[in-house]
């Protein structure tokens, strides 16, 4: 994805600039009724504060979407850029507000705006919060999977940093590459400082490295305590080779990359392969497979 570097808007781009406003405040606290009339009155819906922020910033980042519906009515940018770079969808998505952010990407919001050297896109957002529905419709109104956070790396990287599984499972079963490194490190890396056993039998499963070095030449295993649990899991598996039941899911869910789970629908199988091929009903460890 593109970088581009962060800019404040002149004068008039968007609206006034001045301090925070009544229609700034009205928007941020959820205040329909005060908002309505001061629109009314011609209050701009596009006034910014010195740090680019509108009134449909606060109303996203504090989830209040009746607010962000009446300034969007009233004619408020969808796609402005505080001076850090974030837009209205990206506030929504950290708030984890799924109705602002269905409110933003209905009147037209990027789902891929252009990173800046100082933000994170919509999707990283939903997956630093850990709001899994947001990251659903993140994903299902075409976010990149791979986009590269010049902090984070890709959100899969981010969301096994914070500890939310349920986000990393839908990137996973979305087709986010498992293996894709940030100077050589890895999700399985972040998942193992975390010590979420659960989390690194996930990724393991769909076809993790736990060989890999990261730039200060460890290993995931090297982030873990020796006799805890994470470090006993890691020792299993490299001891243990995954199963050629194992590697045809994984070889078959490569190959299909994003488009994996709609193919999977659409194959005369069985009940237990497509559960298999479609991560439902699995177990819980490898070992118990094997």
């Amino acid at each position: 994805m593109e970088l581009t570097p962060a800019r404040r808007t002149v004068l008039c781009d968007t609206g006034l600039w001045a301090d925070r406003t009544a229609i700034h405040e009205a928007a941020s606290h959820g205040r329909a009724l005060q908002l309505q009339q001061l629109i009314e009155s011609g209050s701009s819906v596009n006034v910014v504060t010195l740090d680019n922020i509108t009134p449909l910033h606060d109303a996203c980042i504090h989830a209040h979407p009746n607010c962000a519906r009446l300034l969007l009515e009233a004619g408020a940018q969808v796609d402005v850029r505080t001076i850090h770079g974030s837009t209205p969808l990206c506030n929504a998505c950290s708030s984890g507000s799924l109705e602002c952010a269905k409110l933003m990407l209905e009147y037209g919001a990027k789902v891929n705006p252009s990173l800046t050297a100082l933000t994170a896109s919509p999707l990283h957002e939903a997956c630093i919060h850990g709001n899994v529905e947001v990251v659903k419709l993140m994903i299902a109104s075409g976010a990149r999977l791979e986009a590269y956070d010049v902090y984070f790396g890709p959100p899969l990287h981010i969301a096994c940093a914070k500890g939310h599984i349920s986000c990393v499972r839908e990137l996973l079963n979305s087709g986010a590459v498992v293996n894709s490194v940030k100077f050589h490190e890895t999700a399985l890396h972040h998942a193992a400082r975390v010590n979420m056993v659960d989390m690194i039998e996930l990724l393991m499963e769909f076809g993790a490295n736990v060989y890999v070095s990261d730039n200060l030449g460890r290993k995931p295993i090297d982030y873990t305590t020796p006799g805890s649990p994470s470090y006993n899991c890691f020792v299993f598996y490299e001891s243990n080779p995954l199963s050629l039941q194992q590697l045809c899911r994984i070889t078959v869910r490569t190959m299909l990359g994003t488009r994996a789970s709609e193919v999977i629908d659409q194959l005369d199988i069985s009940h237990g392969i497509y559960n298999y091929l479609q991560y439902r009903d699995h177990p819980t460890s490898l070992q118990s497979v094997t």
